[in-house]
C-alpha cells in the first residue's frame, strides 16, 4: 500500500488526458422538458461557466433556496460546464433567481418533492433484492432498475407499481446481478475476503486511518495489504446494510505514512486535497485493486439499493464499470476531490452495467474524520490575533492568517498568503472562504469564484491561544495496499 512506499514519480492529475478519460456525451433534455437558451435574458444574466465541484456545491444551495414545490432537480453540463436547474411551474421569480446563480432554468413536470414522495412509494411496495432507483434529473424522472433476478411476480409487482406512479418513474433491466464488489486502488485482504482501499484519511482522535466499503468492514475486523499477512488495520466503524455503505479502519501502527494519495499504477499516484459531493453530469474516475483505473459519468444521487444482503440508502449511482474486489476503492474528480467508495453494481468492465458509491462527505461526517492531515504541526491556533506560518490546521477565528499553509480559513480578516488549503470563495486564494483579504493563494483547491478570500483568520483548529507558529502537515490519503491475490471475497461481486 502506497502507506508503506511512496512511489517516486508522481503524476497529479492536471486534465482527462492524463488518465484516459474519455469525454462523456451529455444527454438532452426530453420532449417534455424544454431547456432556455444560454444566452443572458431581460434580467441580463449569463449562464456561469464552472467546475463540477463548484456546480454540486451551488446545486446544494439551489435545491435548499427554491424548495421542493418549485426545485425539480439539477445536473452538470459537462460539454458546456454548466448547471441546468429543473424548474417547476411559470414564477418568473424563480427563474431570475437561478439565472442570476449563473444556472439554465429549465422547465419541467414533476418537482423534486413530487419525486421524494414516489421514492417513499417504491420503498414501500417494491423493496425487491435486485432492484435500485434513483432521480435521474435529466429526464425528470425516477429511473428504477431491475437485474436479472426480478422476474415473475416479482417483476409483475414492480412494473405494476412503477406504472401507478403516472409517468414519473420508468423501469429498466440490467443483465447483471446488484452485488457487493468485496474481494481496488490498493488491495487489502481480511477473513478470506478481498477488498480495496478507498482513501487514507485521519480519524476523529488524530491517528491515521483508511475508508473502505462497509461490507467489507463487516465481512472482517482486520485486514492487511497481502494474502496471509499480518494485519496492519483494525475496523472501528462500519455500516451495512443501512445508511450507507462505509468502513473506518484505523492503521494499527500510528507512525504509518499514510499519504493523501490514490495509487494509479506503474508509479503514478495522484494527490487527493479534499472531499467533495457528487453531481449528476460529472465525470469521475474509479480505481481498484480488480481492475485498476475506469472511468464514466454520475448518473444519480441519493439512490437505493436492494442487495441481497439488505438494502442500502443515499449512494451514488454511475455508468463506471468494477468488478469484485474492487469493493471500497476510490472514486475521484480530475482536481484530486474525493467523491466515493465502491460499494456494489452489475456487470463488469466487458459488458458495462450500473455500480453504486457511498458518498465519502456522509461517510466522513458519519466516522469524524476528515481527508489529509489531522491538527498537524501547528496544533490549535485560536481565538489570537496572528496565525504566522501555520502549517495543516483549520482556521480560527482570529485576524491575521499570514502564510497559511494547508488548512481552512476561518473567519478572520485577512488571509494572506494562503497556502494549500481549502479557501472558498475567493479570487487569488483557491476555494477560498467568506473572509475579507486572501492574498496569493499557493497550491490548494481550485481557484474561488469570489471576490476575497475566506473566512478567516486564524490557522490552526481553534483553541484561545495567540500565536500558532510553524505546523507541519500531516499527510492521510489512499496508499498502497500490496499485492492482489487470486482469491474471492465471500460476499459474492464485491469491489474492493
Amino acid at each position: 500500500m502506497s502507506h508503506r512506499r511512496i512511489p517516486k514519480r508522481k503524476a497529479i492529475l492536471a486534465g482527462a488526458g492524463a488518465v484516459g478519460i474519455a469525454a462523456a456525451a451529455v444527454l438532452l433534455p426530453h420532449a417534455n422538458a424544454s431547456q432556455s437558451g444560454s444566452g443572458s435574458d431581460a434580467s441580463g444574466a449569463v449562464p456561469k461557466k464552472m467546475s463540477a465541484a463548484s456546480a454540486a456545491e451551488l446545486i446544494a444551495q439551489l435545491g435548499k433556496q427554491l424548495g421542493d414545490s418549485a426545485y425539480g432537480g439539477a445536473y452538470y453540463d459537462a460539454e458546456k460546464q454548466q448547471i441546468v436547474v429543473n424548474v417547476v411551474g411559470d414564477d418568473n421569480d424563480i427563474d431570475i433567481q437561478v439565472k442570476k446563480a449563473g444556472a439554465v432554468a429549465r422547465s419541467v413536470e414533476n418537482s423534486f418533492g413530487e419525486l421524494k414522495s414516489a421514492t417513499g412509494t417504491l420503498a414501500k411496495k417494491a423493496t425487491i433484492p435486485g432492484t435500485s432507483w434513483a432521480v435521474d434529473p435529466r429526464t425528470n424522472q425516477i429511473l428504477v432498475t431491475a437485474d436479472r433476478t426480478v422476474t415473475g411476480d416479482q417483476w409483475n409487482r414492480l412494473e405494476s407499481t412503477v406504472k401507478s406512479l403516472g409517468g414519473m418513474a420508468r423501469v429498466q433491466k440490467s443483465k447483471g446481478e446488484f452485488k457487493p464488489f468485496l474481494e481496488g486502488g490498493d488491495a487489502i485482504f481480511g477473513g478470506g475476503s478481498r477488498c480495496s482501499l478507498g482513501f487514507n484519511v485521519t480519524a476523529q482522535d488524530g491517528s491515521p486511518a483508511f475508508l473502505t466499503a462497509g461490507h467489507c468492514g463487516v465481512a472482517a475486523a482486520e485486514w492487511s495489504e497481502a494474502q496471509g499477512g499480518a494485519p496492519v488495520g483494525t475496523v472501528q466503524e462500519a455500516v451495512f446494510p443501512g445508511e450507507g455503505d462505509f468502513a473506518l479502519v484505523k492503521y494499527d501502527d500510528p507512525n504509518i505514512d499514510a499519504p493523501s494519495e490514490v495509487d494509479l499504477g506503474n508509479g503514478q499516484t495522484v494527490q487527493i486535497n479534499q472531499a467533495a459531493d457528487a453531481a449528476v453530469g460529472q465525470d469521475v474516475i474509479r480505481m481498484g485493486s480488480t481492475t485498476g483505473q475506469s472511468d464514466g459519468q454520475v448518473t444519480g444521487l441519493n439512490a437505493t439499493v436492494n442487495y441481497p444482503e439488505g438494502t442500502v440508502t443515499g449512494l451514488i449511482q454511475t455508468n463506471v464499470c468494477a468488478e469484485p474486489g474492487d469493493s471500497g476503492g476510490a472514486m475521484f474528480s480530475q482536481d484530486g476531490s474525493a467523491i466515493g467508495l465502491t460499494s456494489g453494481g452489475s456487470g463488469d468492465c466487458t459488458s458495462g452495467g450500473e455500480t453504486f458509491f457511498q458518498p465519502v462527505t456522509t461517510a466522513l461526517a458519519a466516522v469524524g474524520a476528515q481527508i489529509g492531515a489531522g491538527d498537524g504541526g501547528a496544533g490549535d491556533g485560536g481565538a489570537g490575533d496572528d496565525a504566522g506560518n501555520a502549517g495543516a490546521g483549520n482556521a480560527g477565528a482570529g485576524d491575521d492568517a499570514g502564510n497559511a499553509g494547508a488548512g481552512n480559513a476561518g473567519a478572520g480578516d485577512d488571509a494572506g498568503n494562503a497556502g494549500a488549503g481549502n479557501a472558498g470563495a475567493g479570487d487569488e486564494a483557491g476555494n477560498a472562504g467568506a473572509g475579507d483579504d486572501a492574498g496569493n493563494a499557493g497550491a490548494g483547491g481550485d481557484l474561488g469564484n469570489g471576490g476575497d478570500a475566506g473566512n478567516g483568520g486564524d490557522l490552526g483548529n481553534g483553541g484561545a491561544g495567540g500565536d500558532a507558529g510553524n505546523g507541519d502537515l500531516g499527510n492521510g490519503g489512499a496508499g498502497d495496499a500490496g499485492d492482489a491475490g487470486a482469491e474471492d471475497d465471500g460476499l459474492g461481486q464485491q469491489h474492493g
